[in-house]
């Protein structure tokens, strides 16, 4: 496994085009954040199809349950239930959770970051320091924090993935995307040096991917005004995740992959 500081156009294509056969991801267990609804509930139902065990992580319970039943009900491989408020925790939550883990799978084959808050959208001279924090503490912080709690369990893995999901701002800053956009920023940053630490030495691969625009709810926060109707389903926009978290990514490692085609970046204002 290398570490790649630019991404392929072969890479990106293959992600996007990517379709798995059936029980591609069986006998993997696999973490998702944010799998109450959005994109972290279409990952886990995805992935549940396609045979993997999924360890449910969020914040409300309620909203677990209803992915963790509709896995039940669709016949997936039992998955685990995992309350977990990354706004709030502390040292002992994440002990627990790494113990709970520990003692129900043993490893885990991937870790899907794909929770996130969206903060405010507001010029940085206005912008609220206690929300600033928040998004910040939740959308990387808390990834950090999380990773480096599991990174013995996907060590114990012949075939480790680790996924960060990013943001089309997180790659070219845009004005009024504040603590989001710079949290982004340092979701890809993460990214780079965990995969160049990883390369080479363990069987952990990590990547980060972005969704683009898509049906959410932090989509219709960020622009209400906008017609959801046009936008694709979560569900239609998985390829990617699905190839790095299998085996067909198994060589892939250090690279931000876009799920959709986008058009060319704007420009960033120079600063003379």
């Amino acid at each position: 496994m290398t570490f790649a500081n630019a991404t392929t156009a072969t890479t990106q294509a293959a992600a996007r085009a990517y379709a798995p056969e059936t029980g591609s991801h069986a006998g993997r267990v696999v973490l998702v954040t944010g799998a109450s609804d959005g994109i972290g509930q279409a990952l886990s139902l995805t992935l549940a199809r396609q045979g993997a065990t999924v360890a449910l992580l969020g914040r409300t319970q309620r909203k677990l349950v209803r992915t963790y039943d509709r896995i039940v009900a669709e016949g997936g491989p039992q998955p685990a239930l995992l309350p977990f408020n990354l706004e709030t925790a502390a040292a002992p939550e994440y002990e627990a959770l790494f113990e709970a883990i520990d003692r129900e799978f043993g490893r885990l084959d991937g870790l899907a970051h794909v929770a996130g808050i969206l903060g405010d959208l507001s010029p940085i001279e206005r912008y609220d320091v206690p929300t600033w924090c928040k998004v910040l503490h939740v959308n990387l912080t808390a990834a950090f924090l999380l990773t480096r709690t599991l990174l013995p369990l996907l060590r114990k893995s012949d075939d480790a993935s680790i996924v960060f999901t990013s943001s089309t701002v997180g790659r070219v800053g845009r004005a009024y995307w504040g603590a989001y956009a710079t949290s982004k920023f340092g979701t890809e940053g993460l990214m780079q040096v965990l995969a160049h630490e990883m390369a080479d030495t363990t069987r952990i691969r990590v990547n980060s991917l972005n969704p683009g625009p898509t049906r959410t709810t932090m989509r219709r926060q960020a622009f209400p005004a906008e017609d959801a109707a046009r936008l694709p389903e979560p569900g239609t926009i998985l390829a990617p995740y699905l190839f790095l978290l299998g085996p067909a990514g198994r060589s892939v490692n250090g690279e931000a992959i876009d799920c959709q085609e986008r058009a060319a970046a704007p420009q960033t204002p120079a600063v003379t």
